[in-house]
């Protein structure tokens, strides 16, 4: 794969990684106890039922936000560790090339389309 590309892509994840950083220290902290994991803050808002239900909501919201950012900081940590490895554009599967247009369109990418497709169907 050409280093460009993958230059490239290096620095999109990075950016994104920052991106994503900074989504999560709004509304969350991180969990000393447990590494790459946060804690959403409880906000607050008053002692009306509805304000109880408001902090509950909003509580639930940036929980489930924070697992799915979460796992996006995971799969970026992996692809920088398979860049900074020289395997990035591998498939984990069959070892093959992945292509570069699906590694443009979906820098996280592990596998080619060939096995995400099998694995997909369940072959």
């Amino acid at each position: 794969m050409d280093k460009r590309v993958i230059a490239k892509i290096k620095k999109e994840l990075l950016a994104e990684r920052q991106k994503i950083e900074a989504e999560l220290h709004r509304f969350a902290e991180e969990d000393k106890n447990a590494k790459g994991k946060h804690r959403p803050r409880f906000v607050d808002i008053g002692t009306s039922n509805d304000d109880n239900a408001k902090e509950m909501d909003t509580y639930t919201r940036d929980l489930s936000l924070s697992k799915v950012l979460e796992s996006d900081l995971a799969d970026i940590e992996k692809t920088l560790k398979r860049i900074a490895e020289g395997n990035y554009g591998i498939c984990k599967y069959c070892g093959k090339e992945i292509g570069e247009k699906r590694l443009i369109a979906r820098p996280v990418s592990s596998a080619c389309v060939s096995c995400k497709n099998k694995l997909q169907n369940g072959a």
